[in-house]
C-alpha cells in the first residue's frame, strides 16, 4: 500500500509542499524515526543534559547548518566559474595573490616571503588586482 507524504516537512529547502507516494513500510520507519527523536528531545530536556560537541573546530556548527538546495548550489557553482575566468582575465601576478589571499588563505606576509618580495607590494598588487576585477565582473554582468 502507499501513503503520501511531503518533501517540505523533511527538507529544509522546499519551500513548496512536494507530496510522494511511499511504500508504507517506508512511512512507517520514517514515523517511528520521529518518534524516537522527539523522545531523545524530551528526555535530554527533563534531565537537563545539554552537550556540545564543539572543541571549537567546528564540528557543532557544520552539524547544524542546513543543507543547501539544488538550485543554490547550480548558482554558486556559475558564481565560482565566473570568478575564476575573470581571475585568469588579470595578470598572472595579481591572480595568482588574489587566489593564495582569499582562496588558499594565506596571509599578506607569507605571499611575501614565498615569493621574497616586499609585503607592501604584495599587498598593493592585491588592491590593484581586486579593483581589476571587481570591473570586470562588472562589465561581465553588465553585457
Amino acid at each position: 500500500m502507499k501513503i503520501k507524504i511531503n518533501l517540505r516537512e523533511i527538507y529544509p529547502y522546499y519551500k513548496n509542499d512536494i507530496w510522494v507516494e511511499v511504500e508504507e513500510e517506508l512511512a512507517i520507519e520514517m514515523r517511528q524515526f520521529e518518534l524516537y527523536e522527539s523522545a531523545y528531545i524530551l528526555r535530554r530536556y527533563r534531565n537537563r543534559a545539554y552537550f556540545s560537541l564543539d572543541r571549537e573546530d567546528g564540528i557543532e556548527q557544520e552539524a547544524q547548518d542546513s543543507s543547501i538546495s539544488p538550485e543554490e548550489l547550480v548558482m554558486q557553482k556559475a558564481a565560482n566559474e565566473e570568478l575564476y575566468a575573470a581571475l585568469c582575465k588579470l595578470p598572472d601576478k595579481w591572480g595568482r595573490r588574489i587566489y593564495a589571499h582569499y582562496v588558499l588563505g594565506l596571509s599578506k606576509v607569507a605571499i611575501a616571503r614565498a615569493e621574497k618580495m616586499d609585503e607592501s607590494t604584495v599587498r598593493k598588487s592585491i588592491e590593484r588586482g581586486l579593483k581589476q576585477l571587481a570591473r570586470l565582473l562588472k562589465t561581465e554582468q553588465e553585457s
